[in-house]
């Protein structure tokens, strides 16, 4: 009962994921309930309900790779899973729904491609398409697991972490799952609520085996997804789901990497280091131009990129010439990865910090709905920290 209840809400709820970016049913449902209160303007309402928190600013366009044509960030990932399945015979694709596209269209007009032996659908089961994915990396094949939202990954949590995780090292490089890369929608969405907006990186960054990946834009994720299929440990592959639509860029239609474990300076700066990944990193561009408009305070911008090993000596030598470190990430700030890249630059940095380090994250409560703009990490929040650092 619980599964066919749960079948029915998800259901439900994935409609709603797609077309609420939009105008979609989920839009002109918040219209409806808008129009009841006498007075409320519905279509400003609405707008405003569903305004984004941040800006995408696309990166310059690649040269280095070839031709590119525009994509937003889920045509990328499609456009790296069809590189991937063109040049290896081995390779399969499966989760839930992905047969016609996927609820994100990740996966759309790829089993028509390929076929559907090597693009197929899965029971409602993540432990499963977990487990199916590690035999078939055993095997020998180039597993490309979805799971439908990162949410949802918890029932696999054995699967990757007692399993997948260690599968090299219990049979002493005798066998290994390698080859297996599990992708998944992740973080906040305007209005996912508790079982659609989730951050869980945290959890997987504290065990050794596996990697963690989360992009910040098209080109990055076409690039890091294809590394992380390449790679030869399991991978997780949490994609900014916020940004399949919002994010366009220029992107090689070739297949190209992009080194995991390589943090990115996007800006460079010598007042304050400003550290985030996935979607956070659109929020802190704004941050930095605020800073450095209003504050005249300059800021260094990086992408972590990968979570799990994290690039440590990139983010130490920006918080030895800064002397100040803000972290910010959707997730809640207890046990967040931020305090793991707080408690290192502590150690390695002691001497050349000038502020206490700061952790600008979610709050230690479930993922709110309607209260969602409060309970995100904002420009505003991420301001005020800098302005504290500053004046330390």
């Amino acid at each position: 009962m619980a599964a066919a209840a749960r079948f029915f809400l998800r259901g439900a709820n994935s409609k709603l994921s797609i077309t609420g970016v939009g105008t979609g049913a989920h839009s002109t449902f918040g219209a409806a309930l808008l129009k009841v209160s006498p007075g409320c303007s519905s279509r400003t309402e609405t707008q405003r309900r569903h305004a984004a928190h941040f800006t995408f600013q696309p990166d310059p366009v690649p040269t280095q790779y070839g031709p590119t044509q525009k994509m937003n960030l889920f045509q990328s990932v499609t456009s790296a899973l069809d590189n991937t399945l063109a040049s290896d015979p081995t390779a399969v694709i499966f989760g839930e729904d992905v047969a016609f596209g996927g609820v994100f269209r990740c996966t759309v007009g790829l089993r028509d491609k390929y076929g559907k032996d090597r693009v197929f659908n899965t029971p409602l089961c993540e432990q499963g398409i977990v487990g199916f994915g590690i035999g078939a990396a055993v095997a020998g094949a180039t597993a490309i697991a979805e799971i439908q939202f990162a949410d949802y990954i918890f029932p696999a949590f054995d699967q990757i972490v007692n399993e997948a995780a260690k599968y090299r090292y219990r049979s002493g490089n005798l066998f290994d799952c390698g080859n297996l890369t599990i992708r998944a929608p992740w973080g906040c969405v305007g209005h996912g609520s508790l079982y659609h907006s989730q951050s869980p990186e945290a959890f997987f960054a504290h065990c050794p085996g596996i990697k963690v990946v989360i992009p910040r834009s098209p080109v990055q994720a076409k690039g890091l997804l294809l590394s992380c299929i390449a790679d030869k440990n399991p991978c997780i592959f949490f994609e900014p789901k916020i940004l399949y639509r919002a994010a366009v860029e220029q992107v090689p239609v070739e297949a190209y990497t992009i080194p995991l474990s390589q943090a990115e300076i996007l800006q460079e700066g010598s007042d304050v280091t400003l550290v985030a990944w996935g979607t956070q990193i659109h929020v802190m561009r704004e941050v930095a131009n605020m800073a450095q408009e209003k504050l005249g305070v300059s800021c260094e911008l990086i992408d972590l990129q990968t979570i799990l090993p994290w690039d440590v000596e990139t983010v130490c030598k920006s918080v030895v010439k800064t002397g100040r470190l803000l972290i910010s990430h959707e997730a809640p700030v207890t046990g967040g990865f931020a305090a793991e890249i707080s408690s290192t630059v502590q150690e390695e940095c002691f001497l050349n910090l000038e502020a206490p380090i700061s952790r600008v994250c979610g709050y230690d409560t479930p993922f709110p709905h309607i209260f969602e703009p409060f309970y995100i990490p904002d420009k505003w929040k991420c301001f005020d920290a800098i302005k504290r650092m500053i004046n330390y």
